[in-house]
């Protein structure tokens, strides 16, 4: 059983057209509280960052949309990953290393961290601004001064968890 949800498809490229709508499918299904929420993420991110490729991925556990400077994940920002019920806001490569005053990155591991986004309103607090403009700084490759960054889907795994809302996954 575990074989089976490590199978992913490695899409071929698609145009934006085609890429937005398999995005929109994956976002499809979730509750509509939760798909809301995290368009507005999104928006918020391709606002603030319209030069990061989006590099996405449907995985067993979450849909992952990584803001990233190339067309690789070890250069991303963070990321955006959606589950039944929640929205974390991660910083995969970088997260153990930046500065936290506030306490409010969870994880313990040797290089990601991430905090809950319980509404879009997170991102105008301070101290997530803060995280985020650190992690914009430990980039290896830094974002391009102009131009538009590509949606790019990246992975999909047929086998999933749910991605309507549990009781176990809203209690954590």
């Amino acid at each position: 059983m575990k074989d089976a949800a490590k199978k992913t498809s490695k899409p071929a490229e698609l145009s934006p057209a085609a890429a937005e709508k398999q995005l929109a499918g994956f976002i499809a299904k979730f509750d509509a509280k939760d798909q809301k929420r995290l368009r507005a993420a999104r928006k918020i991110w391709r606002e603030w960052f319209p030069t990061a490729n989006e590099l996405v991925y449907d995985n067993y556990n979450f849909l992952v949309i990584g803001y990233c400077s190339t067309e690789k994940a070890t250069d991303c920002i963070g990321s955006l990953a959606a589950a039944a019920g929640l929205l974390n806001l991660n910083f995969p490569y970088v997260g153990a290393s930046l500065p936290d005053p506030a306490k409010i990155l969870r994880g313990s591991g040797g290089k990601n961290r991430f905090l809950r986004i319980e509404s879009v309103h997170d991102f105008s607090r301070p101290e997530v601004k803060a995280v985020i403009d650190a992690a914009v700084k430990h980039l290896g490759t830094p974002l391009a001064k102009n131009g538009k960054g590509k949606l790019i889907i990246r992975a999909v795994v047929p086998k999933q968890r749910p991605r309507r809302a549990l009781a176990k996954w809203r209690s954590q």
